[in-house]
């Protein structure tokens, strides 16, 4: 019996219905603030909207201007797409008449440096935060790291894991099984990925602005001369044009196990790389040009489809905190801004994700391998760049299957699990999701990409046009509903809580900058032993 009949065996029980409502998932959502006019936004981080350092729910990634939304871990689709939806309004009261690019693409940017970096004030921590960024910006160019997307965590609950323990012959305790299990939903993540990339992708063009100075293998798009285009792309953000670097390319992690993860990474965060040692670690002035001369200036370096997460406290390092206590959640990568929703992503695409994580979690997952490694590059890269294409093959195994034929055999087994999840909730949320999406699957003209070149062509409007106009409807929509008092005065708070953390911070630093960097890589230097 495969592991997914037996897994959905137990869980089909009566008395085990309920296990899985406990899921939890929570979303990180990155947007650009623009002005009016799309050009990216030179203003601060404003105030109102609290630290950057310290606020839970409003904060930046690399840039000033990238603003990044946290929603919590939350029981159910709906509170956590309420959630971004709040935080969006109150951001949108608070920003004056800009706009939040709501493309993964972004467009008018000027110059790298034109591109500032994101403060995080005079702490040791605020400071190690920006210093990594203009390591990023000199590492891949700042232009790279204004990219957005979505970031989905999901995790399952305790007991649930305890029922699925105890139908094994697992001897060990319940925190390493899930933890092996974990990865086995990392590895069968990894080898799937390509069906979220045709599904959800919504980046097939570029403004030519993007790729200035680059080589790169785009097409005009319809004639006009400021859009570039794949024909069958899917998700540009993705391949080589987004968040991919050739330095990493010898970067091969496994995710057969803990230990195995560990130990690679921790290799390419301790080991020298000859083009970085070139940069140096500061400049003729003293400044920091970045964190140091490693592949990997910390663990979020590394441009991964999916990590495995757990919690830090202050100051802790990913990596140890993974070790010692193991995999908490898991955190999806791969997900496009949507365009066409408010937020970035909705609720159909959240119910499919479930059932997606669900079906790597529960299946088959033997450990991968070099060869396995580079299969599942190419896959993506096919996807990336030809994925619309009724005709692309991808890598399966030893031969070659349809990307169709594929995606279909997939769907088969996603059904039954929409139908165990639907089991605790009032309406077949799962099972609806999976079959609007399915006539995706022929039909890639019905997939965002498509819709995206679609909407650009009949409009005759060039892909910033109507990335713009998309983001005016977007903030309009936002801005026509007065947001609830109660929710002002809870972000006000938050807000008033957060600047007051950051200052508490900066007045209890009683190390130097170098003193505290080197407390910090201290933590890497731990045995793979237990």
């Amino acid at each position: 019996m495969s592991s997914l009949s037996k897994h959905l065996s137990v869980l089909a029980r009566p008395e085990n219905h309920s296990l899985l409502a406990g899921i939890k998932r929570g979303i990180e959502k990155e947007s650009l603030r623009v002005t009016p006019e799309g050009q990216l936004s030179q203003s601060p981080h404003p105030k109102a909207l609290g630290s950057t350092l310290t606020h839970p729910s409003i904060t930046t990634d690399f840039s000033e201007s990238l603003l990044e939304f946290i929603t919590p871990p939350l029981n159910s689709v709906p509170e956590v797409l309420e959630a971004l939806d709040d935080i969006h309004r109150f951001t949108y009261h608070n920003i004056g008449d800009e706009l939040l690019w709501v493309n993964s693409m972004p467009c008018v940017l000027g110059n790298d440096e034109d591109i500032p970096l994101g403060d995080y004030g005079s702490s040791n921590i605020g400071q190690m935060k920006k210093i990594y960024r203009r390591g990023l910006g000199n590492r891949y160019g700042r232009l790279m790291q204004t990219i957005a997307g979505i970031h989905y965590n999901w995790s399952v609950p305790d007991d649930c894991w305890q029922v699925l323990k105890d139908n094994t012959d697992y001897s060990g305790s319940l925190q390493d099984y899930k933890t092996e299990q974990y990865f086995g939903l990392i590895r069968n993540f990894r080898r799937h990925f390509w069906l979220l990339l045709y599904l959800f992708g919504g980046a097939p063009a570029v403004c030519r602005s993007f790729v200035a100075g680059r080589q790169h293998q785009l097409q005009p798009f319809n004639g006009d001369t400021h859009s570039l285009h794949m024909p069958y792309a899917t998700s540009l953000r993705m391949g080589d044009l987004g968040y991919q670097s050739k330095a990493q390319d010898s970067l091969v992690v496994c995710y057969n196990n803990l230990s195995s993860y560990i130990e690679n990474l921790r290799e390419a965060l301790t080991e020298p790389y000859p083009g970085y040692q070139d940069i140096g670690v500061q400049d003729a002035s003293g400044t920091y040009q970045q964190l140091n001369t490693h592949l990997l200036q910390i663990e979020n370096e590394f441009y991964s489809t999916i990590r495995p997460k757990r919690i830090t406290s202050s100051g802790e390092t990913p990596m140890r905190a993974l070790w010692q206590r193991g995999i908490e959640y898991v955190e999806i990568r791969c997900i496009d801004l949507n365009p066409y929703s408010p937020v970035g992503i909705d609720a159909d695409q959240m119910y499919f994700l479930e059932v997606f994580l669900l079906h790597c979690l529960l299946s088959d997952s033997p450990d991968t391998d070099e060869k396995e490694y580079q299969q599942v590059l190419e896959n993506q890269r096919r996807v990336v760049y030809q994925g619309r294409d009724p005709a692309l093959e991808l890598i399966k195994g030893d031969s070659q299957i349809t990307l169709r034929a594929w995606s279909e055999s997939l769907y088969d087994e996603l059904e039954a699990l929409a139908e165990l999840l639907d089991s605790n909730m009032p309406k077949p949320v799962h099972s609806t999701a999976l079959k609007k999406l399915k006539p995706r699957l022929s039909n890639p003209a019905l997939t965002p990409a498509a819709q995206l070149l679609d909407e650009m062509k009949s409009s005759g409007s060039t892909y910033f046009q109507t990335a713009l106009k998309h983001a005016k409807k977007h903030r309009d929509y936002f801005l026509k509903t007065p947001i609830d008092a109660d929710q002002v005065k809870y972000f006000e708070k938050l807000a008033t809580e957060s600047l007051a953390k950051q200052a508490e911070i900066e007045a209890a630093d009683n190390i130097s900058f170098e003193q505290y960097l080197a407390h910090f890589y201290a933590q890497y230097d731990f045995p793979l032993v237990k």
